[in-house]
């Protein structure tokens, strides 16, 4: 089953995400997508880093998502993303976001299906923030919008947080 968790910035999501992931069959695994690239990002990462049990093993597959995410299905358990805004970032600089996300999908398909294992995907919902005033910045929020309503089209759970507080947009 796919679960996907959606929020602003610092709104809560991760560690929404987190507790569920938590709450899900082991083994664990995590991918974590997002590259310190100034020190307030190195904070928020060691933070994040803080909050999880040392014991799950994490992954920085980078570009190659899709890849890690298709190794990983036939191991079972329980797998968290965290995040897609930052994997299609990292696409988008390398020019190949729109190959990506379709190779993502792909792999997703697999993740929705009932014996599959739990993936918990953390994404920032793109229609939250004010209108990017240059074209480079549209065309990847439209891109990341693109994708979250793929993603939320094959997820089985979706949930938006917002102040920390999670509303449940699918599933039951």
């Amino acid at each position: 089953m796919i679960r996907l968790i959606l929020g602003g910035d610092k709104s809560g999501k991760s560690a929404h995400a987190l507790g569920l992931f938590l709450a899900a069959a082991a083994p664990r695994r995590m991918a974590a997508m997002g590259r310190a690239l100034d020190f307030e990002f190195r904070s928020q990462i060691n933070a994040h880093r803080w909050q999880r049990p040392p014991e799950i093993p994490v992954t920085e597959p980078g570009i190659e998502l899709p890849r890690f995410l298709a190794a990983q299905r036939p191991q079972a358990g329980s797998i968290l993303v965290d995040s897609l805004d930052f994997w299609m970032f990292a696409c988008a600089g390398q020019g190949v976001a729109d190959d990506k996300a379709r190779e993502l999908l792909d792999v997703l398909a697999a993740y929705a299906a009932p014996d599959a294992p739990e993936a918990v995907l953390v994404s920032v919902e793109a229609g939250l923030g004010p209108l990017a005033a240059d074209a480079a910045s549209r065309a990847f929020l439209r891109r990341l919008a693109a994708l979250n309503q793929s993603v939320a089209a094959l997820a089985g759970d979706v949930r938006l947080v917002v102040a920390g507080l999670p509303l449940r947009l699918k599933g039951g």
